[in-house]
């Protein structure tokens, strides 16, 4: 329940920023002009409330704290079944956070939360932030998979506690089902932004379309 509720917190407080992001954004958009005088600013700020939003609230909040929370409980366990692994899932959570938000803070990243190139190659964002960015993902990333592969193992393993299939309550389910999901979709997303670093910095081209790739493709994986 300890991690649970740092998940929670950590959640929360990405919360807020990402909320004020957001109240930032409608100031700008009810304004008469252009209330901030930079079109990148905007841009940025953008796409820092939607990844706040999504992998620092969204995700944390229900795989890590809400599984960390009710899960045990409803199976019977005094634990999730691999503690040491669910700590480190969660150790990487504020490592992820920080190193967006020191990419938002040098100048950041404002091809949208997406990332889709061609706004994310080097000719439209050659600051380095973007690409603190993308390995901030790639940490998130990282978490949300260890924190799914505890979820579901726990789950199995309150099966065989529980005895029957149908003594499992529904969110179980839906936490047991998620994670599964999370564990095959996650990877292909981390290898699509692992193409895209190398596209920015290893001359490669699997979504330049210069050099005969295709942004498409990265539409597809992601």
């Amino acid at each position: 329940k300890d991690i649970g509720l740092m998940y929670v917190l950590v959640s929360i407080w990405s919360g807020v920023v990402g909320l004020g992001l957001s109240i930032v954004i409608r100031i700008e958009l009810g304004s008469g002009g252009e209330w901030m005088g930079d079109e990148h600013l905007y841009n940025m700020i953008v796409t820092g409330h939607a990844v706040m939003m999504v992998f620092f609230l969204v995700m944390p909040m229900f795989m890590g704290g809400f599984g960390n929370w009710l899960m045990p409980a409803m199976l019977g366990l005094e634990d999730m079944a691999l503690p040491r692994l669910n700590n480190f899932s969660f150790m990487l959570v504020p490592v992820a956070l920080t190193s967006f938000l020191v990419s938002m803070l040098i100048k950041g990243g404002g091809a949208g939360w997406t990332m889709y190139p061609p706004l994310m190659l080097g000719d439209y964002s050659s600051s380095v932030s973007t690409d603190l960015m993308i390995v901030s993902l790639h940490v998130a990333g990282l978490s949300s998979l260890l924190g799914a592969l505890n979820v579901v193992v726990t789950g199995v393993v309150g099966t065989k506690v529980a005895g029957s299939v149908e003594q499992i309550p529904l969110l179980v389910w839906a936490l047991m089902i998620t994670g599964a999901l999370i564990l095959v979709t996650v990877p292909v997303l981390a290898a699509a932004l692992t193409m895209l670093l190398m596209d920015r910095n290893l001359g490669t081209s699997f979504f330049d379309p210069v050099g005969g790739g295709s942004p498409v493709l990265y539409q597809h994986l992601f």
